[in-house]
């Protein structure tokens, strides 16, 4: 996501667009999977494609466009969906619509345990929903021992609205993992984690109506910016995160055959 600058920038209109024109466009994204309504594509160097950019598409019946955009941003029901998802927290806000926060996964064994930093922004556009995110420094939250810090240059999910009733998500990612990968990680990317995570992610869209009835219904702060009560945080605290000021690993030689089983339902 980076700008050619080193300052840390909050997305404008212009950039959501150009992401959006990106999850839309087919010009030089190459099929790696196409089934049950879940398609993957991937951009970039095949073998050289620790920092490829892969982008899913799902659609999804049954669930409204605002329902999916409620869900990603609600880090509370997050933890009753997401089962890679270690930790996650805000840390402060910028603007009405853009925050700093933490997030770390769990990774396929036998591979270490990743997480982030991000500056996230987000715009709803009509029947479109944007929310994107970059990696940023911020000096209270460093790099931890217990996970490999990775590196977001960009990361977001489209919603559009599909009729009534349903929506289509598309998530695009380019993400630099910190870490010589053995080739099967990158293909189970395609062909296992990314359907799998994306049918999660309507799979908790049929469910968040009902939860969030139960679960301080009127509460949300991407939506209704008064409610946001994180401390205010400065652009001027951060700083973009580069790639090659972190540790890089080497895991080319971990065999596919110690993959935890869990890992391989699509």
């Amino acid at each position: 996501m980076s700008r050619g600058g080193e300052m840390v920038y909050i997305p404008d209109d212009s950039y959501f667009s150009s992401f959006r024109d990106q999850c839309e466009s087919q010009e030089g994204w190459h099929c790696r999977y196409n089934k049950a309504g879940v398609t993957v594509w991937s951009q970039g160097q095949e073998e050289s494609c620790t920092v490829q950019k892969i982008k899913t598409r799902i659609s999804c019946k049954d669930v409204p466009a605002e329902t999916l955009y409620d869900v990603l941003h609600d880090t509370h029901y997050r933890k009753k969906w997401d089962s890679n998802m270690i930790e996650t927290y805000d840390i402060g806000r910028l603007t009405v619509n853009a925050d700093v926060g933490y997030y770390s996964w769990k990774c396929p064994s036998p591979l270490k345990n990743r997480d982030f930093v991000t500056l996230r922004s987000w715009l709803p556009l009509g029947n479109d929903y944007m929310i994107i995110n970059y990696s940023v420094k911020h000096p209270k939250y460093p790099p931890r021992k217990d996970f490999v810090r990775a590196v977001s240059l960009q990361t977001g999910y489209l919603i559009k609205a599909n009729g009534a009733g349903a929506c289509i998500l598309y998530y695009l990612t380019q993400v630099d993992p910190r870490g010589s990968l053995p080739k099967w990680v990158v293909n189970r990317v395609s062909q296992f984690v990314a359907p799998k995570a994306m049918k999660k992610i309507y799979k908790a869209g049929l469910k968040y109506p009902e939860w969030k009835r139960k679960h301080d219904p009127g509460y949300k702060p991407w939506v209704y910016p008064e409610q946001n009560t994180l401390p205010s945080v400065s652009l001027a605290e951060l700083s973009v995160q580069h790639a090659d000021s972190l540790e890089n690993i080497d895991e080319t030689g971990l065999p596919e055959d110690h993959l935890s089983t869990s890992d391989h339902e699509a």
